[in-house]
C-alpha cells in the first residue's frame, strides 16, 4: 500500500476521496505538474540499441524514437527523470505513456504490448512519487499521460476523399480503454487526456474513461488538456477553445486546460478564454517558448517561470507545468515562483441558464436568446433534392444544400438520413465526415436526427463538437429511455425528447406536459442529466385538415409550451415546423405564412428553436393583411371555414398572397426611398428629378456630396448585398450602375462649385475618399479580351470601389505606374489567352522587387486557383489571390481592405495556397506518363485504305470575305455563352437557350438582357456599325509523324518543298491501363506521306470589326451597359460567322458534306463531320502555330485582323483554326506533356526549347524552375 503523506493541518484531513483531496489543495495553492519527458530522454542520447534493450533485440521494426518502450527497457532512466521532476518541486508527475495506444505503437509493431507498457509506466512513475513523498514528506500525485494518437476522426488523410476516416470512433475507443486499464491498474491518481489537437479523439477518449468508471473501477479526477496550434485560438480540427471546452465538460474534468504548441506568452490569451468559460480548474503547461530554427527551445527557466508567475499574480491558472524543452530546472524555477501565489477561484456556475453547444465554434442559447434556426433541408425525408442527391451517391452537391443552409441563418444544423432505400448508418457517417472538413458549415453545431438509434450514435461517433440528438422517447419504456439517455450523455449531447409514451403519441396539453414532465425527472435524477440540455418537442402537429380534432393542434403545442417552460427550469422547446402546413403542400406561399404567425405566436409562449428552411419564413408583419387574418383564424381555431377560405385565397392569388406593387406606387415614398428603389430596379427616368429634390433640402444635405455619401451610397450597399446574396444579376447591377452614374453626373458640377468654395475658404478643405478603396485594373500585355474584367470594374463600382481601367494590351510599367499615381489599394490583372499567365507571373515579380505589398488579383478564363497559387503567389510576398467570378470580387476586395479581417484572409488563403501547392507537386510526382514513342505507337490510327476518299475541295488558295453579311449570321448565333457573360446561368433542366428563359431564378433578367441584346443587334447591323471580314484557303496535305506538310501544287504524290508546316503535339498521360482510348494528335487526322491517299486542309480567320470603337464611345457616354454588351454581341458575332463559314466550307467550298441539313442547334452541338481546332485550345495549345497560318494565307493584308506580341487576335472579336475534312477527326485535350515531347517539338519547329516552355506553360507536365 503507498504511504500516505500530509501537506499541512488542513490537507491532512483525511479525503473521502481523490477528488476531495487534490481539490482541498487546489484550493489552497497552485499545483506544479512536472516538464517535457521527451526533452529528458533526449538528453540521454540514446540509439537503437539502448532503445532495444535486451528483450527486444531482435525485433523486426526499427524501435528509436519509441520513447514509452523505455518503460520496460530503460526503466532507470525514465524513473531518474520522474524523481528529478519531482525533486524539483512536482505535484504531480505524468506516466511515460504520450503514445501508449496500440493504434500509436503500431507503428513499431508494438501494438500487443500496450496494456502492459501502460501498467509499467505506471508503477514506475507511482514509485517514484511515493519515495520522493517519503522523502519529503509531502504528497505526490501520479497523472496518467493519455495523448491524441498519430490518428484523427475528423480529418481524411486522402484529399481526394474527403470522407474517408483511416481509423474508427469503436478502434478509439476500444485502445483508450486498454490504456486506461494498464493506468489505473498500475496505479495512477489522475487520468491525464493531454495535447488534443483533435476534440473527436479527445472524447473517445473520455468515453473509454467513462465506460470504465461506470463498469469496472472506482472514478478517478479526470484533467483534459488541448492544444491551440496558432495564433488563430484554434486546435488543428479547427475549434476554437471555448468550443473545445464545451465539447469535453460533460466528462466533468476536475482541470481543464492547455499544453504544448505554444509558448506561454502566445497561450495567454487562450488561457483567459478558457478560464472563463469553465467552472473547473484550469491547467496550463506550455513548452519553453516557440521552438527555434533547429526545433530546439531556448527559453530559459527563468522567463518561462516569469510568465506563469504572470498568470499566477493575474488569477488565471491552478495547475502550472511544462511541456516540450521544460526540464527539472524550469519546474523548478516555475514552483518557486508561484508558491506564495493564491490560485484562481473557479466560478461556482458559468452559462448556467444556458443551453451550450459547439461546432467549431460555441454556441449558446439563454433566456434572452432570440429564436434559433435548425436547418431543415439535409434531410432525405423532407427535401427531395437532398434525398435524390444523397441516392445518386452524390454527397459533394449534398454538402451545398447544408452550406446554404448555413448561409441562410441556420445556426443549427439538422441531419437525417432515415430512408428505406438508404443504409443510414454509412450515409450519416459519409456526410458527417464530409460536413467536418468544411468549416463554414462544421462551424455550427450538429442536430443528429434519426429513428433508428444505430443511426444516431453513427452521426455522433463523427462529430467533434457538442450536438443535439432528435430524438428519443418514452414510447419503448423507461428502461429503453434511460439506456439511450446514458449513452447519449456519455457521448456529450444534448437532447430532444419527442412527446410520446408507451401509449403514443401526445396530442391534448394534459398529455404532452405528463409526458415531458415524466421524462424531465427520469434524465435529472437517475442519468444526471443537465437540465439545461433537455429539449422538449410537444409535437408540432398538421392543422387544417378538414377534421375537428385537428383543429386544436396548433393552440395545443402553445399552451403546454408555456407551461412546460414555467415548470421544468432549464428545458427548451423545440419542433419540426413543416408539419404544421402539410394539408397545404404545394401552395408554399400559404405554407411560409402559416409558419410565420405560428412562429410569431409559439416564440411569444417560449419556443426557443425549431426545424425550419431559414430561407422562407416571412416576416409576421410582411404577410398579406388578408392572408394573415386567415392564417390566424386556422391557427387559433377562430373560423371553422379558414381552410376553406386559405385554399380559395391560393386559387385568386397567382402571385401566392404577396402584395404586388403597382407600376408608380413607390414614387409616393420619401425621396431617398425613392433614390434606393431606383437603383436597386435600375429605373433613369426620375433619378435626376429624385436628385435635385434631395439637393434643394441644404438642411439636411447642405453638400452635394453628402447625397452622395447618404442615400445614393445606401442603395448602392442595397444593390451589392442583394447581389452578394445572389438575389439580383449581372444586368440588374450594370443598370443600378448606370442610374448611380446619372445620379452623381448631375451633382458633379454642383461638386466642383463646393469645393471651390470650400478651397476658397480655407488652405485645408482637401475631401476625404467615400469610396471603399481604389483598383486598378488591366488586360494585361499582349491580351485584348476585357469583357469579363469590364464587368468586374462595374459591380465593383456599385460597391463603392473607386475603379481606375487601364484597357486592354497593358504594360507591366503602366500598370504599376498607375497603381502608385493613384494611390491604388489593390491591383486586378485579366487576361483570357495562356500567354497572359505568364505577363501576370511577370507583373507580380516587378511588384516583389519594387517592393510593393498591394493586393494582387488574377482573374479570367484561362487562369486558375491551381496556377495563381503554383505559379504567381510564390513570385510576391503580399497577397495574390484568384478571384473566379465578378460575383466573388467584391467579397474579396472587401476583405483585403477591412483591417479587421484582412490578415486572417490573407492568412487562410496563405495556407490554402501551400495545400495547392503541395497537392499540385504531389500530383507531378505521381503522374504517369507514356514515351513519345509509346505513345505514337498508340496513336490514332485510320485505315486510309477503307476510308472514304478525302474530298478535293473546289478552290486551292485562299478566298477573302471582305464584307459578309451580318444579316446571314443571326441564325447562326450561339445565345449561351452570351448568358454567361452576364453569368445568368439557369439550373437543368433550364440551362441552355432558349431553356434558361423558364428558370424560376434568372429567367425572367435573361429574357430581359435577350431583348436589349436582340434590339442593339438590329440597330447596329442596320446603321451598319459593324463589319464581318474573313478569309478561307484549302491546301494539298500530307502528315508526316506529328506534324502536317503542306503544298502549293495539287499533283501527287507531292514532291517539292512544303510551303507550310503544321506542328502537332501528342497525348502523353497515362490513361487507364483498362481504357482503349488512343493518343491522340492532329496530324492523325491527315493522310500519311507514305500513303497512296491524297489529302488536304484547311485554314480560316473571320472577325466582327468596330465593337472597340462602339464599346468606348458608350462608355464615354456613361452607358456601361450598352458598352459591354456591343462586345458580348460582336463576339457572338465572330463565333456565328465561323459557324457559318464552316457549314459552307462543308457544302460549298470543300463539298464534302454537300448534302448536310443542320440546324444551328446541332452545329453548336457539333454533329458535322470534321473539325476546326484553334491554335492555343486543346487539341494544339500552341498559340505560335498561328504565325504560320498568318503566313501561309496572308491574313492580316486580306482581312485586318492582326496578331498582337502574345498572338492574341485584333479585334478580339475573331475565330481561327484549321479544317479538317476527315469524318473520324475529332476534338481532343493534349493535357500534360513531358519534357522529351517538348524537346522533340522544339527541334522540329526549329526553337529553342526555353522558348517552347513560354508557349506550353500551362500544359507542361513538369517545373522548368
Amino acid at each position: 500500500m503507498a504511504p500516505t503523506f500530509g501537506t499541512g493541518p488542513v490537507e491532512a484531513e483525511l479525503r473521502s476521496t481523490l477528488q476531495d483531496e487534490l481539490e482541498a489543495i487546489l484550493q489552497k495553492r497552485i499545483m506544479v505538474l512536472d516538464g517535457g519527458m521527451g526533452t529528458m530522454i533526449q538528453q540521454h542520447k540514446l540509439e537503437e540499441d539502448d532503445f532495444r534493450g535486451e528483450e527486444f533485440k531482435d525485433h523486426p521494426k526499427f524501435l528509436k524514437g519509441n520513447n514509452d518502450l523505455l518503460s520496460i527497457t530503460q526503466s532507470d532512466i525514465i524513473f531518474k527523470i520522474h524523481k528529478e521532476f519531482l525533486l524539483a518541486g512536482a505535484d504531480i508527475v505524468e506516466t511515460n505513456t504520450f503514445s501508449g495506444t496500440r493504434v500509436a505503437q503500431a507503428d513499431y509493431g508494438l501494438e500487443h504490448l500496450a496494456y502492459r507498457l501502460n501498467k509499467v509506466s505506471a508503477e514506475l512513475a507511482r514509485k517514484a512519487a511515493d519515495d520522493v513523498g517519503v522523502q519529503t514528506g509531502i504528497r505526490r500525485f501520479v497523472g496518467g499521460a493519455m495523448g491524441p494518437t498519430n490518428k484523427t476522426l475528423s480529418v481524411s488523410p486522402s484529399v481526394e476523399r474527403p470522407d474517408y476516416r483511416n481509423i474508427t470512433f469503436e478502434e478509439l475507443v476500444e485502445a483508450y480503454e486498454e490504456q486506461a486499464r494498464g493506468l489505473l491498474d498500475g496505479g495512477i491518481d489522475i487520468l491525464l487526456v493531454e495535447t488534443i489537437f483533435d476534440t473527436a479523439n479527445a472524447k473517445a477518449a473520455l468515453f473509454a474513461i467513462q465506460q470504465l468508471f461506470a463498469e469496472q473501477y472506482e472514478p478517478r479526477p479526470i484533467f483534459i488538456s488541448g492544444t491551440i496550434v496558432d495564433k488563430s485560438g484554434r486546435t488543428l480540427s479547427g475549434q476554437t477553445g471555448e468550443a473545445f471546452v464545451t465539447s469535453v465538460s460533460h466528462a466533468e474534468p476536475l482541470s481543464i486546460g492547455l499544453n504544448c504548441a505554444l509558448g506561454a506568452v502566445e497561450m495567454r490569451p487562450f488561457i483567459e478564454a478558457i478560464g472563463k468559460c469553465t467552472t473547473a480548474y484550469v491547467l496550463c503547461y506550455p513548452n519553453a517558448g516557440l521552438p527555434n530554427a533547429f526545433g530546439g527551445y531556448d527559453e530559459t527557466p527563468e522567463v518561462t517561470a516569469k510568465h506563469l508567475k504572470e498568470f499566477a499574480m493575474d488569477g488565471l491558472v491552478n495547475i502550472v507545468g511544462g511541456c516540450c524543452g521544460t526540464t527539472p530546472a524550469h519546474i523548478r524555477a516555475i514552483a518557486e515562483a508561484v508558491q506564495k501565489c493564491r490560485p484562481r477561484i473557479p466560478p461556482p456556475s458559468v452559462f448556467g441558464d444556458f443551453l451550450t453547444l459547439s461546432g467549431l465554434e460555441p454556441f449558446r442559447i439563454g433566456p434572452y436568446t432570440n429564436f434559433v434556426n435548425i436547418g431543415e433541408r439535409c434531410n432525405v425525408a423532407g427535401s427531395r433534392n437532398f434525398a435524390k442527391l444523397i441516392m445518386a451517391g452524390n454527397y459533394e452537391e449534398a454538402l451545398n444544400v447544408a452550406k446554404s443552409q448555413v448561409k441562410m441563418g441556420a445556426q443549427i444544423l439538422d441531419i437525417n438520413m432515415d430512408d428505406g432505400m438508404l443504409d443510414g448508418k454509412n450515409a450519416m457517417t459519409r456526410f458527417c465526415n464530409l460536413v467536418a472538413t468544411e468549416p463554414d458549415i462544421a462551424k455550427v453545431p450538429l442536430c443528429i436526427d434519426s429513428s433508428n438509434f444505430a443511426v444516431i450514435e453513427a452521426g455522433l461517433k463523427c462529430c467533434q463538437g457538442k450536438c443535439i440528438v432528435n430524438s428519443i422517447s418514452l414510447k419503448e419504456g423507461e428502461e429503453d429511455f434511460l439506456q439511450k439517455a446514458r449513452i447519449i450523455k456519455r457521448f456529450g449531447a444534448a437532447v430532444v425528447i419527442m412527446a410520446f409514451d408507451e401509449k403514443g403519441q401526445a396530442t391534448e396539453i394534459e398529455d404532452k406536459v405528463e409526458i415531458c414532465t415524466r421524462a424531465y425527472g427520469l434524465l435529472v435524477s437517475k442519468v444526471k442529466f443537465n437540465p439545461n440540455d433537455i429539449i422538449f418537442d410537444p409535437n408540432i402537429l398538421t392543422i387544417g385538415t378538414g377534421m375537428e380534432e385537428h383543429n386544436l393542434y396548433a393552440e395545443n403545442f402553445m399552451k403546454a409550451t408555456s407551461i412546460i417552460k414555467r415548470t421544468l427550469p432549464g428545458a427548451r422547446i423545440s419542433g419540426g415546423l413543416s408539419n404544421l402546413s402539410f394539408s397545404f403542400r404545394g401552395m408554399e406561399a400559404i405554407r411560409e405564412a402559416l409558419h410565420g404567425v405560428f412562429l410569431y405566436h409559439s416564440i411569444k409562449a417560449g419556443m426557443d428553436m425549431g426545424i425550419v428552411n431559414a430561407g422562407k419564413l416571412p416576416v409576421y408583419d410582411d404577410i398579406d393583411k388578408e392572408l394573415l387574418d386567415m392564417c390566424e383564424n386556422l391557427i387559433w381555431n377562430k373560423d371553422l371555414l379558414a381552410t376553406d377560405k386559405l385554399l380559395q385565397y391560393a386559387q385568386n392569388h397567382a402571385t401566392g398572397g404577396k402584395k404586388v406593387i403597382h407600376t408608380d406606387e413607390w414614387r409616393d415614398n420619401p425621396v431617398e426611398e425613392r433614390l434606393v428603389y431606383a437603383l436597386m430596379k435600375g429605373v433613369e427616368k426620375y433619378v435626376v428629378q429624385d436628385t435635385a429634390e434631395a439637393r434643394a433640402n441644404q438642411e439636411k444635405y447642405p453638400r452635394p456630396l453628402h447625397i452622395i455619401e447618404g442615400p445614393l451610397m445606401n442603395g448602392m450597399k442595397v444593390v451589392g448585398e442583394l447581389f452578394g446574396a445572389g438575389k439580383m444579376f449581372l444586368p440588374q447591377v450594370v443598370k443600378s450602375a448606370r442610374v448611380m452614374k446619372k445620379a452623381v453626373g448631375y451633382l458633379i458640377p454642383f461638386m466642383e462649385k463646393d469645393r471651390e468654395e470650400r478651397l476658397a475658404q480655407s488652405d485645408n478643405s482637401e475631401e476625404i475618399s467615400p469610396y471603399q478603396g481604389t483598383i486598378v485594373l488591366a488586360t494585361v500585355k499582349g491580351d485584348v479580351h476585357d469583357i469579363g474584367k469590364n464587368i468586374v470594374g462595374v459591380v465593383l463600382g456599385c460597391n463603392n470601389f473607386r475603379v481606375i481601367d487601364l484597357g486592354v494590351m497593358t504594360p507591366c510599367d503602366k500598370i504599376l505606374r498607375a497603381a502608385i499615381e493613384n494611390k491604388a489599394d489593390i491591383i486586378g490583372l485579366s487576361g483570357l489567352i495562356t500567354p497572359s499567365l505568364d505577363e501576370m507571373i511577370y507583373v507580380a515579380k516587378e511588384m516583389e522587387r519594387l517592393g510593393m505589398k498591394m493586393p494582387l488579383l488574377i482573374g479570367g478564363a484561362t487562369t486558375s486557383k491551381t496556377h495563381t497559387a503554383v505559379k504567381i503567389a510564390p513570385r510576391y510576398s503580399a497577397p495574390a489571390i484568384h478571384v473566379l467570378d465578378a460575383s466573388k470580387s467584391v467579397v474579396v476586395c472587401s476583405q483585403l481592405l477591412d483591417n479587421d479581417l484582412k490578415d486572417d484572409y490573407f492568412e487562410e488563403v496563405t495556407e490554402e495556397y501551400e495545400e495547392i501547392r503541395q497537392d499540385y507537386y504531389e500530383y507531378l510526382m505521381d503522374r504517369k506518363y507514356l514515351t513519345l514513342e509509346q505513345a505514337r505507337k498508340r496513336g490514332f490510327q485510320i485505315d486510309w485504305l477503307s476510308h472514304p476518299k478525302p474530298v478535293k475541295p473546289t478552290l486551292i488558295g485562299t478566298q477573302s470575305f471582305p464584307d459578309y453579311d451580318l444579316k446571314r449570321l443571326m441564325s447562326y448565333i450561339d445565345w449561351k455563352p452570351f448568358f454567361d457573360v452576364w453569368q445568368l446561368k439557369g439550373k437543368y433542366p433550364n440551362r441552355g437557350y432558349p431553356k434558361i428563359f423558364k428558370d424560376k431564378t434568372v429567367g425572367e433578367e435573361a429574357k430581359k438582357v435577350f431583348q436589349d441584346a436582340q434590339n442593339l443587334l438590329n440597330t447596329l447591323i442596320e446603321e451598319k456599325r459593324l463589319t464581318a471580314r474573313g478569309i478561307i484557303g484549302f491546301w494539298p496535305a500530307q502528315s508526316v509523324g506529328d506534324d502536317i506538310y503542306l503544298f502549293a501544287e495539287d499533283t501527287f504524290p507531292h514532291t517539292g518543298e512544303p510551303v507550310a508546316k503544321f506542328h502537332g503535339l501528342r497525348q502523353q498521360a497515362d490513361k487507364d491501363t483498362n481504357s482503349t482510348e488512343k493518343y491522340c494528335c492532329i496530324s492523325d487526322f491527315i493522310a500519311p506521306s507514305d500513303s497512296v491517299v491524297p489529302d488536304y486542309i484547311g485554314v480560316f480567320a473571320v472577325a466582327c470589326f468596330g465593337a472597340g470603337l462602339l464599346s468606348k464611345q458608350y462608355e464615354e457616354d456613361g452607358d456601361d451597359y450598352n458598352s459591354i454588351m456591343v462586345k458580348a454581341l460582336a463576339d457572338r458575332l465572330a463565333e456565328a460567322f465561323a459557324e457559318e463559314m464552316h457549314a459552307r466550307v462543308r457544302k460549298e467550298f470543300w463539298g464534302y458534306s454537300p448534302d448536310e441539313s443542320l440546324g444551328a442547334t446541332d452545329m453548336h452541338r457539333i454533329k458535322y463531320a470534321g473539325i476546326r481546332p484553334a491554335p492555343g485550345y486543346p487539341s494544339q495549345p500552341d498559340h505560335s502555330e498561328k504565325i504560320t497560318m498568318w503566313k501561309l494565307a496572308s491574313i492580316e493584308e486580306n482581312t485586318g485582323i492582326m496578331l498582337t506580341e502574345s498572338l492574341a487576335m485584333t479585334p478580339a472579336a475573331a475565330v481561327s483554326g484549321l479544317y479538317f475534312s476527315s469524318p473520324q477527326s475529332m476534338y481532343f485535350a493534349v493535357g500534360k506533356i513531358t519534357q522529351e515531347q517538348v524537346e522533340d517539338y522544339a527541334a522540329r519547329k526549329q526553337m529553342r526549347k526555353e522558348d517552347i516552355e513560354k508557349w506550353l506553360g500551362p500544359i507542361l507536365g513538369y517545373d522548368t524552375d
